[in-house]
């Protein structure tokens, strides 16, 4: 069984719901939720990189009536 050393993002905060990162040997990233830690994701730096630059550019927000698009 492979032990992952698992960091919590510093954007969870608090919150029961959090997101974890750890890295793989072979150089991707592994990521799970609290609220489902069985569930594990994989990706690469490559791949994840311009997931993290949208949601920081708000770009993944929907709009709302008193928001306008970014």
């Amino acid at each position: 069984m492979t032990v992952f050393t698992w960091q919590k993002s510093s954007y969870s905060g608090d919150d029961s719901s959090c997101l974890y990162l750890a890295p793989s040997p072979t150089g991707g990233i592994h990521l799970r939720e609290s609220d489902d830690p069985d569930v594990i994701l994989t990706t690469t730096p490559a791949r994840l990189r311009p997931l993290i630059s949208r949601i920081k550019d708000g770009a993944l927000i929907p709009p709302t009536p008193d928001r306008a698009d970014p």
